[in-house]
Order: C-alpha cells, then sequence, then structure tokens
C-alpha cells in the first residue's frame, strides 16, 4: 500500500502549501476510512464487501455528509470545510486526540474543543496539582483555555465538572457565565485586567484560528467583553491578591501566581495559596466538600 507521505509528494509535485495540505488530509482520511472494520461503528459487514474497511458513502453518512463533498474531500479538491463536519469526521473514523488534532492541522482549522485533551498534562502533572490541594491550581495556556485542574479548584468559582470542555476558558466563564462571575469580588477590575493580559499575549498567535476564534466568541456574546476589548489595554503577567464569594465556604482571600512551564508565557501552572488563616481553614472545608462529590 502507498504510504501517506508517498501519496502526498506524487499527488503534489511542486505545488503551493495549500495544494500539499490537501493531499496530505485526503490521504489521512483514506488511510484511516480504509483501517476502520464496519463492526467498529456499528454497520453489518455483509457477504460482498470487497472494500477495505468502510465505504466513502459510509463514512458520509455516519458523518451526515454528501457522499460528493466527501468523495471531493478525499480526492483534494479545494473546498471549504466546516469546524463542525471536521469534528463529526473525527468521531466517525474514530480519531484519538493526536490524530484529531493532526486532522484540524491539516485543514487549516480551529478545534472547537482544544482544552478536552493537551500532551503536556502528563500524569505526573495531574499528580502536582492533587498534591497541591487544599491550594487551588490549574494549567492554562496564554489563551485561558483551563488544560487540567485540582479538585478544589474545580469547585472555586463554579463547579467546572458541570461546563462542557469547549467552555472551561477563563475569558469565556468570566465574561458569560454567571456563577463564575458572581464569584468574583472585583469584577470589573479582574475582567479589565484579563482582556488586557490577553491582548498583551496575542502578538505572536494573530494568525491562529483559535485566537481569532476566541476573540469572535467573546464579542459575539458579551456586549462587556467588546467594551473592555476596545479599551485597547495591555498589562504583563503579574501575581496579584484576589477575592473570591465561594458559594460553598464564603469570601477567600487568595494569592495568585503564574508558574511559568517554559521559556515563553504560554503555559502556565495558576495557583491560589490562602493569604491568612481563615481562607486557609476555608480552602481545607472546600477540599472537604470536593471530595466527597
Amino acid at each position: 500500500m502507498t504510504t501517506m507521505a508517498q501519496e502526498t509528494i506524487t499527488a503534489a509535485p511542486g505545488a503551493g502549501e495549500a495544494d500539499i495540505r490537501r493531499h496530505e488530509l485526503a490521504a489521512f482520511l483514506r488511510h484511516r476510512r480504509e483501517h476502520i472494520t464496519p463492526e467498529q461503528v456499528g454497520l453489518p459487514r455483509g457477504r460482498r464487501r470487497r472494500t477495505p474497511g468502510l465505504r466513502r458513502e459510509e463514512v458520509a453518512h455516519l458523518s451526515a455528509v454528501g457522499v460528493t463533498w466527501y468523495t471531493w474531500l478525499e480526492q483534494a479538491r479545494d473546498i471549504q470545510v466546516s469546524v463542525q463536519v471536521l469534528d463529526a469526521l473525527a468521531r466517525t473514523l474514530l480519531l484519538d486526540p493526536s490524530e484529531r488534532a493532526f486532522l484540524f492541522q491539516l485543514a487549516g482549522a480551529a478545534d472547537p474543543t482544544p482544552a478536552t485533551v493537551c500532551p503536556s498534562i502528563t500524569p505526573a502533572m495531574r499528580q502536582v496539582l492533587d498534591q497541591m490541594e487544599p491550594i487551588p491550581a490549574c494549567v492554562q495556556n496564554s489563551r485561558y483555555d483551563i488544560l487540567a485542574y485540582n479538585r478544589t479548584y474545580g469547585l472555586l468559582l463554579c463547579d467546572l465538572e458541570a461546563v462542557p470542555p469547549e467552555d472551561r476558558n477563563c475569558m469565556v466563564l468570566c465574561f458569560t457565565n454567571e456563577e463564575w462571575a458572581r464569584s468574583i469580588v472585583h469584577l470589573e477590575e479582574t475582567r479589565r485586567l484579563m482582556a488586557a493580559r490577553l491582548r498583551a499575549s496575542m502578538p505572536g498567535h494573530l494568525a491562529e484560528p483559535a485566537w481569532k476564534m476566541l476573540l469572535k466568541r467573546l464579542s459575539t456574546e458579551s456586549p462587556e467583553f467588546r467594551e473592555t476589548w476596545e479599551r485597547h489595554e495591555v498589562v504583563a503577567a503579574r501575581s496579584k491578591r484576589k477575592e473570591f464569594d465561594n458559594k460553598y465556604v464564603g469570601r477567600l482571600s487568595l494569592d495568585h501566581t503564574d508558574l511559568w512551564l517554559g521559556p515563553d508565557l504560554g503555559p502556565r501552572m495558576v495557583t491560589y495559596a490562602p493569604a491568612d488563616e481563615e481562607s486557609r481553614r476555608r480552602l481545607e472545608r472546600l477540599q472537604e466538600i470536593a471530595r466527597a462529590r
């Protein structure tokens, strides 16, 4: 069988980047389709099947797209692919997290659920987060996606387990989630600082679809964000004392710290150490509540 790399080279010699991406995407989809059995997706094999794996029409049906359109996709034609279709194809073809990320990268699209899995969140990193209890801690990227968190952080501002993975972004939650916003004592100031920090991080990500998608969503869903964003404020990352009104244990005074996980201002561990003994006792109580859930 011809490898995907060989197919890409022979299909588009001397082609531009867009052509190469389309042929790589076509080869990847075809390869995955041919290596999934009908039984894996709940289809009968039948007696006269000669196609290895799934047929094109079966993938199209399971993904709720037209057969002709999917055929064009495997033929590397220049067509637009929505994130909804890519998401459906990823589920139909049983892609693992790495393969799903590869699919969206080839299509030049932002994964609508980028925070569900992050390869940098290793079991060791999760163990570190757990060992920090009762101090609330999480791992975020520069776009404020919450990539991992311990149980105390999961109940600090709202019940994060009840929030869909694609919505676990501090900017989205701060500007659109009422429970999260109610938990922040100095809400207006917090929103201004977060927007200013996001703007300060943007120069290195201006062309990235995921950043564009986040800004579009915030601007569409939150008039408060639009107003704050139009101030064009920029601030550098810094530690700060924060106050929260937690619905389980009451007022908390916590010292926020960013622990950077690399030389660049990208992924970071965010911690909230108690600023006084009362806050420490209340965090211990919050940890107990989280354990009991």
